[in-house]
């Protein structure tokens, strides 16, 4: 219908303004940090974690936001069955490692800025060492617990003599009963509610330490304050912006994860609605990282510090 035609365009005109931002704000995050290594600038330790959250986060939109654009402008049945099991798989991988990157950051921030008296003063120095091994970890754990899209998922235009399909637009998968969807559902989201639960731990964590530190501080002259105690109270801040983001666009998006695996068959704008808000972080996070960070003063510092002295 022209109703049905007209909807279809309106959230294929959303899904495209946010698949571009989404996908130019993790470029120029990523580009950001690029430059900033071949400047010889100093990186933070957290850093690392930052670009790796901009990989994950492309990933994501990439494979939601181009399939989600192209079926709302009309396109249908664009992909065969490699092509569906490897972009939600892609997307699965990736929105995983963004998780698993913004637990990471809070993680590694929260050690960071304890006190030296803290049970966590002893894992300071060794937090460094362990970074690189934790995202290849992240990226591992994802890889491994999503390969169930690679059996399940088959394209929408293939194998039609089947008519127990669960249909998802572009990609469908045999349909089964509603409690066995559902634990299965369970099952794959039990990594992300561990994560959460991290995430949101440390995160309480960062706050506490933040409002003593305030507290220390009250009596002292705002000059009297170091430049690194300030530099670190800023990125804590970012950091636990970008952890309030997460948690609110996660438990929205969970809400329509319920709804897809306990519907026989989710309606148009259940999966249009869970498209769109698993996307918004992605999204959002590098806008946020850029506005609060002052990754972009180091690059013009370091920029401007190398065309005068060469």
């Amino acid at each position: 219908t022209k109703r049905m035609s007209f909807k279809d365009l309106m959230f294929g005109m959303i899904f495209l303004l946010q698949t571009t931002v989404g996908i130019l704000g993790n470029f120029s995050l990523l580009l950001q940090y690029i430059i900033l290594y071949f400047t010889k600038c100093r990186l933070r330790s957290t850093d690392l974690i930052l670009k790796h959250l901009s990989v994950g986060n492309f990933l994501s939109i990439l494979c939601k936001g181009i399939p989600k654009t192209m079926e709302g402008f009309g396109w249908k049945n664009f992909l065969n069955d490699f092509g569906c099991k490897f972009v939600l798989y892609v997307h699965r991988v990736g929105r995983g490692v963004s998780f698993g990157s913004t637990c990471l950051l809070s993680i590694f921030q929260a050690i960071t800025i304890s006190p030296r008296n803290s049970r966590w003063a002893e894992l300071q120095v060794k937090t460094p060492k362990y970074m690189g091994f934790s995202i290849f970890s992240c990226w591992i754990l994802h890889m491994l617990l999503n390969t169930d899209f690679l059996v399940s998922v088959t394209s929408s235009w293939s194998n039609k003599s089947i008519t127990n399909k669960k249909d998802y637009g572009y990609c469908s998968s045999v349909r089964i009963d509603q409690t066995t969807g559902l634990l299965n559902s369970l099952w794959l989201a039990l990594p992300d509610v561990v994560t959460l639960g991290l995430m949101l731990w440390f995160s309480g964590s960062m706050v506490f330490i933040l409002y003593k530190h305030k507290q220390r501080v009250q009596h002292i002259h705002r000059n009297s304050i170091s430049p690194r105690a300030s530099a670190e109270t800023r990125a804590t801040q970012t950091i636990l912006v970008l952890v309030s983001t997460f948690v609110y666009f996660y438990i929205l998006s969970s809400i329509f994860q319920v709804f897809i695996a306990v519907f026989y068959q989710p309606t148009w704008w259940i999966l249009h609605m869970d498209a769109l808000i698993s996307m918004c972080f992605p999204t959002v996070s590098p806008l946020i990282l850029m506005s609060c960070d002052s990754s972009l003063s180091r690059l013009c510092f370091a920029v401007i510090k190398k065309t005068k002295f060469p």
